[in-house]
């Protein structure tokens, strides 16, 4: 999970609708990206500026646009403007912690979800905020920052393969969600083969480290479960929608783009359960170790017990005790004594205490 100490917040009593930006300080540019492509031909991707973002004039094709940073507010409100966005819409899109929902505005719908990634070099999970806005002809996404999962979607658009190109704005909607809940498969795996090997690590060496990581993947897994668990409803509300801005050949696929959503969710539960309870097998271990420590030295304890009994006896220094003047007295005791622990570790050994 990516945290920072750095992050705005709405002021306290501003009134709905108010747009300011909550999440991580940013200063870079906004950066917008427009795709325009019908059944025939698509545009290579160019980059435009705020006020070029409008309705388009023809809808019988489909204007992709990709805004890169929702922190620019002004660029926010000129989009929204040009597009007549409801401000609680455009209050969301600035929010980075809005959890996923959607809502139909009759001439648009208005859907928030979470696109994750995982960092393997340091092992931690990342989570941006994503707002899709699609009506007639026309798409809009939003993101946080440069760099998104979209990219299989927009080679599907240049190659012109498949239906996306046939189908509406709507379908192209679909395939950006379909895009964000695929990564979460990516995501899965990689925590999948960490929590695998992490197994191994409890049941062999589990140490302080061990227990640390185990806490962590347990924390990793709550945020994605917390980022992944209200898309089952928002795809469910979107699939439900009886909207005329939803074809009935794309119903088809969102109920497609439903079942994988509870797929996520299945398999981060599953998750959840194997790190928790390799919490148990941890402290199982880390007992049934100490409890080898602690038989060693018992045993150890049993074996010089009757040794020293046999010590301390002549250590008393009495004047008349005969085996003190005996020539060969300290040879005797001491073989009787390995004798004695000889004898003991063959009973323990055929008892399996050792």
């Amino acid at each position: 999970m990516k945290h920072s100490s750095r992050r705005r917040v709405k002021p306290a009593g501003a009134a709905p609708g108010t747009v300011v930006y909550i999440g991580e300080a940013r200063s870079e540019p906004v950066h917008i990206s427009h795709i325009q492509y019908d059944s025939q031909a698509a545009s290579a991707p160019k980059t435009v500026a705020a006020s070029e973002v409008r309705r388009p004039s023809d809808v019988s094709g489909v204007s992709w646009f990709t805004i890169d940073g929702v922190h620019d507010t002004a660029a926010l409100q000129v989009i929204g403007d040009n597009y007549s966005l409801h401000p609680l819409v455009l209050e969301d899109i600035a929010n980075t912690r809005q959890r996923p929902k959607i809502e139909d505005f009759d001439d648009y719908i208005f859907v928030a979800m979470k696109m994750i990634t995982y960092n393997g070099e340091v092992r931690k999970l990342r989570a941006e905020h994503v707002s899709i806005i699609f009506g007639k002809g026309y798409v809009l996404a939003f993101l946080e920052d440069e760099g998104d999962v979209f990219e299989p979607v927009r080679q599907r658009v240049n190659a012109g393969k498949g239906r996306i190109r046939k189908l509406g704005a709507d379908y192209l909607a679909y395939a950006l969600m379909d895009a964000v809940v695929d990564n979460y498969f990516t995501v899965l795996e990689s925590l999948g083969e960490e929590i695998e090997a992490l197994e191994e690590e409890v049941v062999q060496s589990p140490s302080s480290s061990t227990l640390a990581h185990v806490h962590r993947l347990k924390r990793e897994l709550i945020f994605l479960r917390r980022a992944v668990w209200p898309m089952r409803e928002t795809v469910n509300s979107l699939l439900r929608d009886e909207s005329d801005l939803v074809t009935a050949e794309t119903r088809v696929f969102l109920r497609d783009l439903y079942d994988h959503t509870v797929h996520v969710i299945d398999t981060v539960e599953t998750l959840r359960d194997i790190v928790g309870g390799m919490l148990e097998v941890y402290l199982s271990s880390v007992s049934n170790k100490l409890n080898q420590v602690m038989k060693v030295l018992t045993v150890m304890s049993s074996i010089f017990i009757p040794l020293t009994f046999v010590v301390g006896v002549y250590g008393m220094n009495f004047q008349y005790m005969p085996e003190l003047q005996w020539r060969y007295g300290y040879p005797v005791v001491m073989g009787g004594l390995a004798i004695v622990a000889v004898v003991l570790l063959v009973i323990f050994k055929r008892r399996d205490w050792l």
